[in-house]
């Protein structure tokens, strides 16, 4: 009978590997939340690691790969969770979904990662804050992970409002899309508009609105164009 490994014993070479990999990946997150992609070098990492440039290198091509790394690892989660979202109100609701009920599936799970504070996600709320709103290369990074499920929430809106304008729908999209970035960057302007009666890390709070009152404004632009064409 083979020997069991002993607890506490070493790890393999593949244990290695991940833990190191999930260190630069970590490490380098936290410093492009702070400082941007063009603020960070390879060096930064490795200097804050305590490690050789050169170990980096050895996993990772170059800044590029490794900013690629660091956004792909969450956008994949990203990804599941709105999509499990989609997919449990699509079979609740069937044909009738409504505009809040709607967005809700699209946005709360993926608000809750923020509220539990889970896994350092703060940082990449930043980093994909800093994507949305980067022309060329940023937007091509979200093309490719989120537009497939925007058009779909866009269609449960067209259900929702069926004879809405698409360009209202996409325009309204866009706005929450906006307010949304906004909220994961965390400047703290609010909490110096309000003397701290709101403040940029309560998720808890953004959670409690942010649906209600985007709601609020594709329901609005409606109203309006049906009130023009009467």
């Amino acid at each position: 009978m083979a020997a069991q490994p002993k607890p506490g014993g070493r790890r393999t070479r593949a244990e290695q590997r991940a833990t190191t990999v999930k260190l630069i990946l970590d490490t380098s997150e936290e410093l492009f939340a702070q400082l941007g992609y063009y603020g960070v070098t390879i060096k930064d990492v490795a200097d804050k690691m305590g490690i050789h440039p050169a170990l980096i290198h050895y996993y990772f091509e170059g800044k590029r790969a490794l900013f690629d790394a660091v956004f792909e690892r969450r956008m994949e989660y990203a990804v599941t969770v709105r999509t499990a979202g989609l997919d449990a109100y699509e079979a609740k609701v069937g044909d009738r979904p409504t505009v809040e009920g709607a967005l809700r599936a699209y946005y709360d799970g993926a608000f809750d990662v923020y509220v539990n504070e889970e896994d350092n996600w703060r940082h990449f709320g930043r980093i994909f804050a800093q994507v949305a709103n980067a022309p060329g290369y940023g937007v091509e990074m979200l093309d490719a992970y989120l537009d497939p499920m925007v058009l779909r929430l866009i269609g449960l809106l067209q259900k929702a409002l069926p004879d809405a304008a698409p360009e209202d729908l996409f325009w309204s999209f866009q706005f929450t899309s906006g307010a949304y970035s906004l909220i994961l960057s965390r400047t703290g302007r609010i909490d110096r508009l309000s003397g701290g009666l709101c403040k940029s890390d309560d998720f808890v709070a953004v959670r409690e609105r942010f649906v209600t009152f985007m709601a609020g404004g594709f329901n609005a632009l409606y109203k309006r164009r049906k009130q023009k064409s009467k």
